[in-house]
């Protein structure tokens, strides 16, 4: 089962860092058993984030990408509200968190 770690301050005064790890193996596809049979790949292709429903970040996420990955990005924070984080992968895999922030 994947989990999300997600780091948004509480608080900002405007420009703040964000830091997110999806618990995730990311099987690359590339690998084989030992009989010989590959191993299905099974990697997140995607992760966006919305702040009050606008999307503001998005990275599209390949087999090269190590397990558990770690994403930080900055962004301004102009007002107080939601953050919302969605990663998307194979296997019908989808995974949502969401973190919320006051700008004093």
């Amino acid at each position: 089962m994947a989990s999300a770690l997600i780091n948004v301050p509480r608080t900002a005064k405007r420009g703040i860092e964000i830091k997110t790890l999806m618990s995730h193996i990311m099987e690359t596809g590339y690998r084989h058993t030992s009989e010989g049979e590959a191993v299905p790949r099974d990697i997140i292709t995607s992760f966006a984030c919305r702040y009050n429903g606008v999307e503001i970040f998005r990275a599209d996420l390949f087999p090269a990408i190590a397990a558990n990955p770690f994403i930080t990005f900055f962004t301004v924070a102009a007002e107080s509200g939601k953050f919302e984080f969605e990663w998307i992968g194979d296997k019908g895999f989808s995974e949502t968190a969401s973190a919320s922030i006051t700008v004093e």
